[in-house]
Formats: C-alpha cells, structure tokens, sequence
C-alpha cells in the first residue's frame, strides 16, 4: 500500500480484509521505502568523499528507517547504516540531518514552488519496492526491506515500520529494532502517540464505512 498517509491507509486496509476475514499479515505491507531512499542519498551527499575512498557507491548505501511515514514518526537510524564510516553523525548535524530526512517531501514541495511533489523518487522507491516483493516471491534468500507492517515490535502499537524479511509468503519475518542510541530510542517515544492517532483514525474510518 503506497497511498499516502500510510499511517492510516495500511490500518484501513486491514479492517477492510478482516470484514471479509481475508486479512493476512504477510500479505499487506505499507510502502516506506522512500524515506529509506532518501536517508541513503543524504547520507552519501554528506560523507560521498570517504564513501568514495572506500570504493563505496549510493546502493552500497544502507540506512534502516522506521517508524512510521510521515512527519516525526519517520525515524532514521543513522547509527546502524552501512558501511560503517569514521565519523559517525552526532549533534547538530544529526539532528539537521534527521529533519531533513523527516521534511524531505515538504522540501520538494517548496522547491517546485507547488506545482508539483516527488513524483520521481517516489516512483524509484516503488520500483524498488516492488523489485524486492517479487525477488522474495520467486525465493531469492535474504531479501530485507522496511516496510509499515502489523506487528508487535512497539507492544502498544498493533503496526510499526521496520525491518522485514520478505519471501515466497510476503512478509516470512518482521525483524526486531536492533541496537538504537538514546537519540533513537527517544524519536521512538515521540513517535507513538502520532503514531496511535493515526492507527485509530483509520480504523474507525474503516469501521464507520
């Protein structure tokens, strides 16, 4: 499900299939790559010079995003992409870099001066995408991707984005958050009430429907 806002249309969908008691939590996954999109290609603009020196390219590039897709529930963790660099982001560079990830939409948005929004990345991400979903299905191992997914990483939240396995089944594994730092664990915090919010709404949308 690419239609935005993901918060709320993945729960919507879900209620949607529940009705017909069809839902299959393998089977729904809410697109984020995106956000991930956009974290690798900050993420190589700022160290492209050591990135370079180790022979490094953008799709070498990898940055987890979770959370959620909007706003301050977009969550990069900056401290487990890859490779490993000498300088890790700290203070005011990961914050800017963190908001800039969040904002990136809104800064399209302003530098077309409205006339028109990330058509073309998101068009990338959703190849991307789609790329994985059918390398899984046709039982490529290994294939991890973030992705909006039922689960029950963040107990009080019933859908979190984060890392997934995908296989023949759709998603075969929602993967755990792994070692985070305190900056992180605190956007995890903040996220979750927006994150809630959003959930319930959409659900009761479905259910009033």
């Amino acid at each position: 499900i690419i239609s935005n806002p993901v918060n709320s249309t993945v729960p919507i969908a879900v209620e949607v299939l529940k009705k017909y008691n069809a839902f299959d939590p393998r089977k729904v996954l809410g697109v984020t790559k995106l956000d991930v999109v956009r974290a690798e290609t900050f993420v190589y603009g700022l160290r492209k010079d050591e990135l370079q020196r180790l022979r490094k390219s953008i799709s070498d590039v990898t940055v987890p995003v979770i959370g959620g897709h909007a706003g301050e529930t977009i969550i990069p963790l900056l401290s487990q992409m890859t490779p490993k660099l000498s300088k890790p982001f700290e203070g005011s560079e990961l914050q800017n870099l963190t908001t800039r990830i969040q904002n990136a939409g809104t800064e399209v948005v302003d530098a077309k001066a409205g006339a028109g929004s990330a058509t073309l990345s998101m068009a990338l991400a959703a190849e991307n995408m789609a790329t994985s979903c059918l390398k899984g299905l046709a039982g490529e191992s290994n294939v991890i991707e973030c992705a909006y997914v039922s689960s029950n990483v963040i107990p009080e939240l019933p859908f979190f984005a984060s890392k997934v396995k995908l296989g023949v089944n759709g998603v075969e594994k929602v993967l755990g958050l792994g070692a985070m730092t305190l900056f992180e664990e605190q956007m995890v915090k903040n996220a979750i009430p927006e994150l809630r919010a959003s959930i319930e709404k959409g659900v009761a949308f479905a259910q009033s429907s």
